[in-house]
């Protein structure tokens, strides 16, 4: 048993711990974030980026509007799906490439 412990946390990513700050200073969930504040996965987003539809965000990226971002991607997340973020900001964490959403932060409805 000890060496299936010992393997499975030699298998599980080192940068999940090493989760970095937005820029207005709230720390982003490790599970959503990899690298740092420069070459990290996770930043803001153009709010104009996002349109509520129904119950989900629909999230239009354009080229450039993310670090990783190179072309025009579009991605469907339900409202429960997100993460509360607490800066008034929409967030955008793209790993391991720049096709995959890991996470979406948005602010409260209210804010």
């Amino acid at each position: 048993m000890r060496v299936l412990l010992a393997a499975v946390f030699a298998l599980t990513p080192v940068a999940a711990a090493e989760a970095h700050h937005a820029p207005s200073g709230f720390k982003y969930d490790a599970f959503c974030c990899n690298g740092d504040g420069e070459t990290g996965d996770c930043q803001p987003i153009p709010s104009d980026d996002v349109t509520l539809e129904g119950a989900n965000y629909k999230i239009t990226l354009k080229a450039g509007d993310h670090r990783l971002a190179t072309r025009e991607h579009v991605f469907i997340v339900p409202q429960a799906k997100s993460f509360p973020s607490p800066d008034g900001l929409y967030h955008l964490c793209l790993f391991p490439n720049e096709d995959t959403l890991r996470c979406f932060y948005a602010p409260p409805m209210n804010f």
